[in-house]
């Protein structure tokens, strides 16, 4: 059985367009898969929406209202009423765009823990977020079992992060994350809500818990600064620099208290990407020390792209228009697809240092 999970805030029609979506689903197909839920959890909206009792497709409609917002961890409460295997975590603002992510869970080997969606956005863009073993949590399916075995989302989050401290979790009880593009999400992304203060001031403080908690002792310090400067560039770029210095004020005051489990270095490498950028990027390992080659498009955790680069043996420009071969520049799955696109189709070769498939993960020319 398949069980979608929703939390949902002051968005009625946002959620209201969700399970229209959500309807079109096919029946059959879930049928085939155990029959299907849907769990909303409605975070103390000021104006809740009205919601039936079940979709058209007869998939049944569980709604729990609570008296404070708690964030994504509202997910944890559909997680404890779920009667699925597999909890579809969306937003109230995403769904599945047909029913081919049931044979990517069928697929999974009982040792991966979630499944990312490929999530594009009404302008065809793909969503920004996510690392190789990180989903994006508008768009994962979670094994429940392995869910509840790590406690689920910690709630002093609240929102943006979450899904970093979870799969950080997951990677430690010994499992494993992937993506697979047969799940296909369609995300509206909605503005309403979307406070750009509070979101750099969560993005700084949550991302700098996630370096204290899990980089290992000779990573930690330079990984917290590298978080201070990428986002304190991302406030500046969106004009919300009070909100940065409020999170980072924030971060100082609770870094201590936040409990540390250690990563090895061969699991921060993986939660990092930079193993997958090794592995990835190995298959073209003739072809990038053959010529020269630049880095495009940079964006998360390139430097972990450029450390698996520098370890291939290949050889660096900085003028794109000499390099022979360009190698996108970030580990996000959505940002890397869209580099992709952006430069194909010029003559050279173009290499992501990993791309999600059918099941596996590999290099992509």
């Amino acid at each position: 059985m398949l069980s979608f999970i929703i939390p949902t805030r002051d968005r009625p029609a946002e959620l209201i367009a969700t399970l229209r979506a959500l309807s079109l689903l096919d029946e059959r197909d879930l049928a085939r898969a155990g029959g299907a839920e849907l769990i909303i959890i409605d975070n103390a909206s000021r104006i809740r929406a009205h919601t039936p009792a079940a979709l058209t497709n007869h998939v049944r409609i569980t709604r729990v209202d609570l008296n404070e917002n708690i964030g994504a961890a509202a997910r944890n409460i559909g997680a404890q009423t779920a009667a699925g295997d597999w909890l579809i975590m969306l937003d109230d603002d995403s769904a599945p765009i047909n029913t081919n992510f049931i044979n990517a869970l069928a697929d999974a080997p009982s040792d991966v823990a979630a499944i990312g969606a490929k999530i594009t956005l009404p302008s065809g863009a793909h969503e920004a977020g996510g690392l190789p073993e990180v989903i994006i949590g508008c768009g994962a399916a979670i094994r429940k079992s392995a869910f509840l075995k790590v406690s689920g989302y910690d709630q002093t989050f609240h929102f943006y992060a979450e899904e970093y401290d979870l799969c950080a979790k997951f990677l430690l009880a010994g499992y494993r994350v992937k993506y697979d593009q047969r799940f296909r999400v369609e995300h509206t992304k909605t503005p309403a809500g979307r406070d750009m203060n509070m979101i750099c001031a969560r993005l700084v403080r949550n991302n700098g818990w996630i370096a204290q908690r899990y980089a290992p002792e000779a990573a930690r310090g330079h990984t917290i600064e590298e978080v201070m400067t990428r986002y304190r560039r991302i406030a500046e770029a969106e004009n919300a620099l009070a909100g940065y210095k409020r999170g980072l004020q924030e971060l100082n005051r609770t870094i201590a208290s936040q409990p540390r489990d250690e990563m090895s270095v061969e699991l921060w490498d993986r939660f990092t990407g930079l193993a997958a950028a090794r592995t990835g990027l190995s298959e073209h390992q003739a072809a990038l020390r053959a010529g020269s080659v630049a880095v495009v498009d940079r964006g998360k955790n390139d430097w972990a792209v450029e450390q698996a680069l520098r370890e291939s043996g290949a050889e660096f420009v900085t003028d794109i228009n000499v390099a022979e071969t360009l190698v996108v520049g970030t580990l996000s799955p959505g940002p890397m697809l869209d580099a992709q696109e952006k430069w194909a189709g010029g003559g050279r070769r173009v290499v992501t240092a990993w791309i999600f498939n059918e099941g596996r993960c590999a290099a992509k020319v």
